[in-house]
């Protein structure tokens, strides 16, 4: 039996957030892991949160953003291997056990599960029953993403926890993973667990309410400076990404017609 602890924060969204919790409780995911940190919900939220079977439940006064929220959830348990993942997710059976026994088999600190982002249009159970079979040997190393992460505890005590400051707004995840990179920790996502994910639903709800357009980003653009990195630096970052992700797609798409990252367009996939 692996030691795993779960967490997720939440703030407001409450109908995905129930969404993401039917979907655990449905999945047989052992609900006595799962930490919650409220980040000051006022929509409905509360109630709910403190009458599901949850390990624990943690209500922040207001919203100390997402990088202290799971710092919170990390630290009640502190298992050996704790998951962070949004709140607006659903899962498959046994997810987080093939998660974990997935970092071990690659011989990986932090991973990530496949997913399909987008509107909810189709059949994920079984789309994830064929996908999980299929593809279950299909890995990115060295890719990584913040919608849901297995993080062994040998990474907190390398490079510490995510940056506990409010306002970054979302960035938490850049600088962390920035961070990992720079201490050569192996990550990758696998194929052998799935994901559907709607797709920054508490970042959106955050930007209506201050008053900005979905395009525009929620932190400071002057949040890049703590990357330590020189405009030429995150240039090449980026580009080496895009030619990372290029190849993934190619050789994927060209063994199984898919890849291990997808969107729901307009009733159709389209593979990332």
């Amino acid at each position: 039996m692996h030691d795993y602890s779960i967490t997720f924060a939440c703030y407001n969204s409450l109908a995905y957030t129930k969404k993401c919790v039917n979907s655990l409780i449905a999945s047989r995911t052992p609900m006595s892991r799962v930490i919650v940190v409220d980040n000051g919900s006022h929509d409905g939220t509360q109630d709910y949160l403190k009458a599901q079977p949850f390990g624990g439940v943690i209500f922040n006064k207001s919203n100390l953003g997402c990088g202290i929220a799971w710092n919170q959830g990390a630290l009640v348990q502190q298992a050996e291997w704790t998951i962070i993942m949004n709140n607006d997710v659903l899962v498959t059976e046994d997810w987080a056990k093939r998660l974990i026994e997935s970092a071990l088999d690659l011989d990986v600190k932090v991973i990530s599960p496949a997913m399909i982002e987008g509107p909810l249009d189709y059949d994920f159970q079984e789309f994830a029953k064929e996908a999980e079979r299929g593809m279950s040997g299909v890995s990115r190393l060295g890719a990584k993403h913040a919608v849901c992460l297995a993080v062994h505890k040998s990474v907190w005590e390398d490079i510490g926890y995510f940056t506990p400051k409010p306002r970054l707004l979302g960035y938490e995840d850049t600088i962390f993973f920035n961070e990992i990179e720079k201490a050569g920790i192996r990550t990758a996502i696998t194929g052998a667990v799935w994901f559907h994910h709607f797709g920054s639903v508490t970042q959106d709800q955050m930007k209506k309410e201050k008053g900005l357009a979905m395009s525009q980003a929620l932190g400071s653009r002057q949040n890049y400076k703590m990357l330590g990195m020189n405009w030429f630096e995150r240039k090449m970052r980026r580009f080496q990404l895009k030619k990372s992700e290029s190849f993934w797609r190619k050789t994927e798409t060209q063994s199984f017609n898919m890849t291990i990252h997808g969107l729901r367009q307009n009733g159709h996939f389209v593979w990332r």
